[in-house]
């Protein structure tokens, strides 16, 4: 190779590598979208206490339960936006515990009315303590909860299950009138009958072991709540009266002496 040639390579080596590369473009890196804000959720408004000397108040309770359609019953309450109380077995408590949780979890009392149902006017002393203890613990295990009211079985109380109610600082709770669920088991009869005894506040005797009264429900709420009735617990209507452990409201015939 002549020495011209060499030198005419050597410049064209050293051009090229002078020669600028032209830079690669770059993708630009997309900028993430905004996420959409997520409205703050309100705290929801605190319900007002229904106060029973301003309006029309009525207790619904129901004897014997939890019964096998409870949860219908309680799903008709909710709906009505109805409080209701319920005096309840321990031996039945302990098989639906489910229930019991559920009618604590939205608003309803929750009330003791022994464990296996016997007649406390028959019983000693310990063995009514017993029947009361034993679903107090059972409703405690149920709902976290133990009832503040009592209702012995059949209604029947005197002077020593008086004295064992105040032991366990719970009033009893008797009722103004009854539905006769038990005795009709119909449920125009239901309906026809708990109207005729509303009164302000009144406390209903009624049983959610009965089919007909739980499918009497829907039409009876409407019907109360038509005629200015709030639907509302037992605590809402002696909230006035003053308990005292042992006390028994309303007063059983020939107890006012």
């Amino acid at each position: 190779m002549s020495r011209q040639k060499s030198s005419l390579l050597a410049i064209a080596v050293v051009t090229l590598a002078l020669t600028p590369v032209p830079a690669l473009a770059q993708t630009p890196t997309p900028t993430p979208a905004p996420k959409p804000a997520v409205a703050a959720k309100k705290p929801a408004a605190k319900k007002t206490p229904v106060d029973c000397e301003q309006v029309k108040c009525l207790a619904l309770t129901f004897d014997d339960g939890p019964g096998k359609y409870a949860g219908k019953l309680l799903d008709t309450l909710k709906k009505y936006d109805a409080k209701a109380t319920f005096f309840l077995e321990g031996q039945y408590v302990k098989a639906r515990p489910a229930f019991v949780k559920r009618m604590v979890q939205e608003g309803h009392d929750v009330g003791n009315h022994s464990y296996t149902h016997p007649d406390f006017t028959k019983l000693e002393p310990a063995a009514i303590r017993s029947e009361i203890q034993k679903t107090q613990d059972a409703v405690k295990k149920a709902a976290g909860v133990e009832p503040k009211l009592l209702r012995p079985p059949y209604g029947l109380a005197d002077i020593q299950v008086s004295e064992v109610a105040a032991e366990f600082d719970m009033p009893i709770i008797l009722w103004t009138a009854g539905s006769r669920d038990w005795d009709t088991k119909n449920v125009g009869a239901i309906e026809k009958q708990t109207l005729a005894v509303a009164q302000q506040d009144g406390i209903i005797l009624m049983h959610d072991w009965v089919k007909q009264t739980v499918d009497a429900m829907p039409s009876l709420i409407k019907t109360l709540q038509g005629k200015g009735y709030h639907l509302v617990t037992v605590s809402d209507i002696v909230k006035r009266q003053n308990l005292q452990p042992g006390d028994a409201f309303p007063l059983p015939e020939g107890w006012e002496n």
